[in-house]
């Protein structure tokens, strides 16, 4: 055989074992009808029968036609089946942790198998690079700052701090709690559990004088809108931020009086009496970063868009807000006082005063029962703890 037959040869064979190892790729991947995965996909795949289920479809398989197994996931995004567990590499690493130590990046790790879409890049509190939030800046309030961009960096020039502070910012791992105001909580005795905590969040004008041993002693920051703010100044706390959460333009022309411990004037849009005095160092205020609003109503929750403005049903509550702050910004996270139990109409609605259970009314801003289902989500994948058992 001529040299150039037999190089005519050799080449022809190459080619023919190429075809054929390309050929049963392709074939592999149409039995299976998947791509290679993620750890959080591979993680996430589930058989799902008579579900209603949506498909995402950046995280769908992009083979056409034969898709035999898929990830499941609901209208919002979530995995079905919620108690999946982490991937290998993270049950090897959390696993080799002594008990009782805190775990670094539990939450998101676990947010992201059950919510692969979550991202945990959202900063806790407004900052003086604020306008660079560009979803941020799209929205007005509460699910942006569009329009209120002077007022917020004068408040931000005054305030000057844009953390929890030195030392718990420097912490490689926090532990925080949400602690609702739920009546759930009387009698409970949780106080020094609570207190075990490094981030101790407050709500509102739930006091802790008077309800130690339930709720505890430690506040490290109460998030507020101005309604909602403590207006008895003996009833605040030392050392503690306050936090506004604003839900409309308003709030923030409220909190700058506050920064500036002007007298208060322009009241007429309030629903009910506002504080007249904030007793805080302008260092101790801050802003919240109003993508935890958008993220919790219409990401986790669902709830009606309304071209992005505040509508019917399409507000979640402070206390879920501040979860979805927590997720983004801490590694551990626990709530206490949350869930409303309707059938049981004469129990105390609230932990520190005798209002019953009975009073609650459909509320125009709220859904209670969707974000309900949002909390037991997170509940169920043990994202969060919830130490009184009421979500």
């Amino acid at each position: 055989m001529k040299p150039t037959h037999k190089l005519l040869f050799a080449l022809c064979t190459i080619l023919v074992l190429a075809f054929i190892y390309y050929s049963s790729g392709k074939l592999h991947q149409l039995v299976w009808g998947q791509k290679p995965q993620s750890v959080a996909e591979a993680t996430a795949v589930v058989l799902t029968k008579g579900a209603e289920v949506r498909k995402i479809p950046e995280l769908e398989p992009d083979i056409p036609g034969g898709r035999l197994v898929g990830s499941v996931y609901d209208k919002q995004g979530f995995l079905l089946q919620l108690d999946t567990k982490l991937p290998p590499e993270l049950i090897y690493k959390y696993g080799n942790l002594s008990e009782g130590m805190c775990k670094p990046g539990y939450a998101a790790a676990k947010m992201t198998v059950i919510y692969p879409k979550f991202k945990k890049s959202a900063p806790m509190f407004l900052d003086r690079n604020f306008k660079l939030l560009a979803k941020a800046s799209k929205y007005l309030p509460p699910f942006g700052i569009r329009t209120q961009e002077r007022i917020i960096d004068s408040i931000l020039t005054a305030t000057k701090n844009y953390g929890l502070g030195k030392a718990l910012d420097s912490l490689t791992c926090k532990r925080c709690i949400i602690v609702g105001n739920g009546g759930i909580l009387f009698n409970k005795s949780l106080g020094s559990r609570i207190d075990d905590y490094d981030v101790v969040v407050r709500l509102n004008e739930a006091p802790v004088n008077g309800y130690s041993k339930d709720v505890g002693t430690k506040t490290t920051m109460r998030i507020t809108y101005p309604e909602g703010a403590i207006q008895r100044l003996e009833k605040y706390e030392k050392d503690s931020l306050f936090v506004l959460s604003a839900f409309k333009p308003l709030d923030f022309k409220w909190l700058r009086q506050m920064v500036f411990k002007e007298k208060l004037r322009g009241t007429e849009g309030f629903w009910k009496s506002v504080a007249q005095y904030v007793p805080r160092k302008q260092t101790e205020i801050r802003i919240l970063n109003p993508y935890f609003i958008k993220e919790a109503s219409f990401q986790f929750i669902g709830l009606p868009f309304n071209n992005g403005l505040m509508g019917k049903g399409n507000i979640p509550t402070l206390g879920t807000v501040a979860i979805t702050m927590a997720l983004h910004n801490c590694d551990e996270v626990a709530v206490a006082g949350f869930g409303y139990n309707l059938n049981m109409p004469n129990t105390p609605l609230h932990y520190y005063e005798g209002v019953k259970m009975s009073a609650i009314k459909e509320s125009w801003t709220h859904n209670i029962a969707e974000e309900k289902k949002f909390l037991r989500k997170l509940v169920k994948a043990n994202v969060i703890t919830d130490l009184t058992n009421g979500i």
